[in-house]
């Protein structure tokens, strides 16, 4: 059984499945589509941060809209969400997502694009069986800002700052570190970056 992440690989041990047949693999990232700009974004433009995948609970989007809000940088900041919605989630959310800082895209096909134009990721994932969206954001030269469901990849203080699931004074103390401490972001990029060589698809064929 090919188990993409720590998390998976627990759901069957915990089913009773013996650990000799479970082998630990990535999925890997297409280095031609989700590739860095030339430079990181000037720090005056304010700071951009990006959500993809579907809207829903298990996500933890709700945590990210209140991190974000708490935050300072939302006043001269954009936080941009792609993906579709749960119809009853977005209903609970909208006071959030009414905020003009916030701009919600839906389905998007230029998602490597949105990805080079933003300084930080954001998944606060209540569970996740392996954030494929994570490593294509690394690969994009954007920062993770991750929870420690997402931590297959993301190593924090490395290539990304990883929080526990459900703290948002945590998450918003990250997002407060990369706008400020703009030599941080620049770190966390570059060393992410160096490592992509090892997260691509050819990289997961030969290690599979």
């Amino acid at each position: 059984l090919l188990c993409p992440s720590d998390f998976t690989a627990k759901t069957f041990l915990d089913a009773g499945f013996q650990k000799g047949k479970l082998v630990r693999f990535i999925y890997g990232v297409d280095e031609k589509m989700f590739h860095p700009s030339a430079a990181a974004r000037p720090s005056g433009q304010g700071f951009k941060m990006i959500y993809v995948g579907v809207a829903a609970v298990r996500k933890g989007l709700h945590f990210a809209f209140e991190a974000w809000l708490n935050s300072p940088t939302s006043k001269n900041g954009e936080f941009l969400v792609v993906g579709g919605f749960i119809p009853a989630y977005r209903e609970k959310l909208a006071p959030m997502l009414a905020h003009p800082s916030v701009k919600v895209l839906g389905h998007r096909n230029d998602v490597p694009a949105l990805m080079r134009d933003c300084d930080a990721f954001v998944m606060p994932s209540i569970e996740e069986g392996f954030g494929l969206v994570c490593t294509e954001a690394i690969a994009s030269g954007c920062v993770p800002l991750v929870s420690d469901a997402c931590t297959d990849l993301c190593r924090h203080e490395f290539n990304s700052l990883v929080h526990s699931v459900g703290d948002v004074p945590a998450l918003t103390e990250h997002i407060n570190r990369l706008n400020q401490d703009r030599s941080l972001l620049s770190k966390l990029r570059e060393q992410g970056l160096r490592d992509v060589s090892t997260l691509t698809w050819e990289a997961a064929g030969h290690s599979l």
